[in-house]
């Protein structure tokens, strides 16, 4: 329970892929359950509803209209997220949104906009700030133990086969994937890195379809220039088989600390380990995780999901913003924007970015022998679903 007693009633919109996983995590919390389910495909939500013993809604509009459902888990395809969320905002729940927050700023704006007229609370899901490895690196940032910070790097080396892309119309899609590797994998990891370095003011990108017939990249490499005017690197595809750990590098004056699956690795801090000669030395690194997410979506671990959830709620209860706000996501959506503006121009792009100029032509998917055309842009004025939930 919360800290009043309260038991938190959700709903979930949206029962593919994800949608499950967010049930386990309610599932998990003891000052919540899960009241209510909805998609588009009957079969998806009653096998879900099944499985969790809750009710199973024809519509978005009938889940909506419950008293008991006070928080909504968005779990749709990422170009309906603000169609499905305002809809939830306006009828006065709570939120926990999927990532990224929105494909487009403008859409992540009118979402943003319509969770503070309505006065709810909202997050989107970067579960991985809730690692244990993370946790322990963004104190030691807090504290100045790394001084100050020259070099942020982040690999997503994952692989994903062309029926993953086929499993659903809406994968490898400009209108409603937003982008490929980089906005649906790799957008976790352009959100840590700003989170441990701080805002980014420059990008300068190259993104590739190397090996899926998608619209979208299946290669995002981009070089990153931060605020602090440290730099870095951000590396992200599905084209990497069989898929590895995730890694993160953050170098400061004072030290370094690796993290791979969400674990540090590797930690060496001048202050403990003192100099190391003119030459340097090679650091030790202990073994990664085991996570088979790279190769497997369906392996994600539900911890972190259900720790940063469980934040949600405590921070209703305690009338403040969660660790993880709509401002923060759509900082890392403007960053991935930024690198696709800068692979479709060839050029540096600084941020902060110009909302109409990149909310109609997303970056294109060249072939690794030339880049195509933006595409055009999504249509407008579709009626608010669920289809192809994730």
């Amino acid at each position: 329970m919360s800290s009043d007693g309260h038991d938190y009633g959700f709903g979930i919109v949206g029962c593919g892929v994800i949608g499950p996983r967010h049930a386990a995590c309610v599932g998990q919390l003891a000052n919540a359950h899960l009241v209510a389910v909805t998609d588009l495909v009957p079969e998806r939500s009653h096998a879900l509803a099944a499985e969790h013993g809750c009710a199973v809604e024809p519509s978005l509009e009938a889940l909506l209209a419950r008293r008991d459902v006070e928080v909504v888990s968005v779990c749709v395809p990422s170009g309906r997220h603000a169609e499905v969320a305002v809809a939830a905002a306006e009828a006065g729940k709570h939120l926990v949104v999927e990532k990224p927050i929105e494909i487009t700023l403008e859409a992540a704006d009118r979402l943003i906009d319509a969770v503070d007229s309505a006065g709810v609370t909202m997050t989107v899901i970067s579960q991985h700030r809730f690692d244990p490895g993370l946790v322990a690196l963004h104190a030691m940032l807090s504290t100045g133990r790394l001084g100050k910070l020259v070099l942020g790097d982040a690999r997503i080396k994952w692989y994903r086969s062309q029926a993953y892309y086929d499993s659903g119309a809406w994968r490898g899609t400009w209108e409603l994937d937003g982008g490929g590797a980089l906005m649906n994998q790799g957008v976790h990891y352009t959100d840590l890195l700003r989170w441990c370095m701080g805002p980014v003011s420059e990008v300068h990108a190259l993104c590739v379809t190397q090996c899926h017939d998608i619209e979208v990249e299946d290669v995002a490499l981009a070089l990153l220039r931060f605020s602090s005017g440290a730099v870095g690197s951000l590396e992200a595809t599905t084209v990497a088989y069989p898929g590895f750990r995730e890694r993160l590098e953050v170098s400061g004056t004072e030290g370094t600390v690796v993290i791979e699956d969400g674990e540090i690795v590797s930690s060496e801090l001048l202050a403990e380990r003192g100099e190391v000669g003119m030459y340097g030395t090679r650091a030790e690194s202990a073994p990664g995780g085991s996570s088979s997410a790279s190769s497997d979506p369906n392996a994600i671990a539900n911890d972190a999901h259900a720790l940063q959830i469980a934040d949600l709620l405590q921070a209703i209860d305690e009338g403040r913003q969660p660790a993880v706000s709509g401002a923060d996501a759509r900082a890392a959506i403007e960053v991935v924007l930024a690198i696709y503006e800068s692979a479709r121009r060839g050029a540096a792009v600084r941020l902060p970015i110009d909302r109409a100029e990149v909310s109609l032509a997303r970056a294109p998917a060249g072939r690794a022998t030339g880049t195509s055309e933006p595409p055009a842009a999504a249509p407008s004025g579709s009626s608010i679903g669920t289809s192809g939930s994730r």
